[in-house]
């Protein structure tokens, strides 16, 4: 038989019965504490990258800054003078290379969006297709990336070549007064280099677009495909914008890689005669014959508001835009 259920004596008439007292939950229940091991090495894992960037990056900035306003010729620091703003002048109005250097890399700025990043962007799209030896071909045109652009800028040399480069042995004018010298040329030396530069640059988008296909989600596709929209349709209607992210990150590595395009001029001909850069004149100045510390760190300083202002600009109109 069942035990009858036993009934809680009702409240005296006009008393109500006291509400039960919540529990009150533990503090700190389910966090673990750190232990002394753990916050020393939580310590080393901040701490040390913190030190590295203020070692060569912000101390290094505010130091060019600094200098930028002054004359020094790099010897002994008793030798810096104050020069105001003496050096921007000398930049901006009798500096010969500046100009051209703003000019050649605002070109560089628009060959990079405009032929190589595309063309990262279709080898990465040609390779999503699972086409028998993708990875091969992955790790084909990967490999330009992983070279420095001072290698970038040697091999590509030999294929420059006046006498007995690669392209003249082809156009058939190798070792003929016809010969075109690719890179002593000005009129030709900078669209050599950036062909150069292309071949670095389109492996390393198309490394970043195939990682952002992959985390495209495949129903999007389907829901796509369901609506009738064919290939194209999809791929810039949905996948291109899911895709957003990536392309914040690339819009930004274009911006760096076009300001900071020293290392193939600088193999060529050290930045001069067509292939002037204020990354080569910065360095140009700085350890250069004439070594001009002041100069040089105004270019310097020059070249990073260069940097800072389009990628600010593009980011705080893309986040007002987007919530990641």
């Amino acid at each position: 038989m069942s035990t009858p259920t036993e009934l809680s004596a009702p409240a005296p008439h006009g008393k109500r019965a006291a509400p039960a007292s919540p529990r009150r939950p533990r503090k700190n229940a389910g966090v673990k504490r750190l232990s002394t091991t753990d916050k020393v090495v939580l310590g080393f894992m901040i701490g040390i990258p913190t030190l590295v960037q203020l070692a060569f990056v912000w101390i290094p900035t505010l130091l060019s800054v600094l200098l930028s306003f002054t004359r020094w010729n790099g010897l002994a620091l008793s030798d810096i003078r104050a020069a105001g703003l003496a050096n921007y002048s000398y930049v901006f109005n009798d500096s010969p290379a500046f100009w051209p250097a703003v000019q050649h890399n605002i070109l560089w700025l628009v060959f990079l969006a405009v032929i190589a990043t595309p063309l990262g962007l279709l080898l990465a799209v040609l390779l999503d297709q699972q086409i028998r030896g993708s990875k091969i071909y992955q790790s084909i045109f990967f490999v330009p990336v992983m070279l420095s652009l001072a290698l970038v800028g040697i091999i590509w040399q030999l294929f420059y070549q006046k006498d007995n480069g690669l392209l003249n042995f082809l156009l058939g004018t190798a070792g003929t007064p016809e010969a075109v010298d690719w890179f002593g040329d000005s009129s030709v030396n900078i669209w050599a280099a950036l062909i150069a530069a292309t071949w670095r640059h389109a492996g390393y988008v198309m490394i970043l677009y195939l990682a952002g296909l992959k985390g495209v989600d495949a129903s999007l596709k389907e829901a796509a495909s369901l609506d009738g929209a064919n290939a194209t349709q999809t791929f810039f209607r949905i996948v291109f914008p899911a895709m957003a992210p990536i392309n914040i990150v690339i819009v930004v590595i274009t911006i760096i890689e076009s300001l900071r395009a020293f290392d193939v001029v600088w193999v060529i001909n050290k930045g001069t005669n067509g292939l002037e850069l204020i990354s080569a004149l910065v360095i140009s100045y700085l350890i250069g014959e004439g070594q001009s510390i002041g100069i040089g760190s105004a270019f310097a300083v020059i070249l990073l508001v260069i940097s800072l202002v389009p990628i600010t600009i593009y980011l705080s109109r893309t986040f007002r835009k987007e919530k990641f």
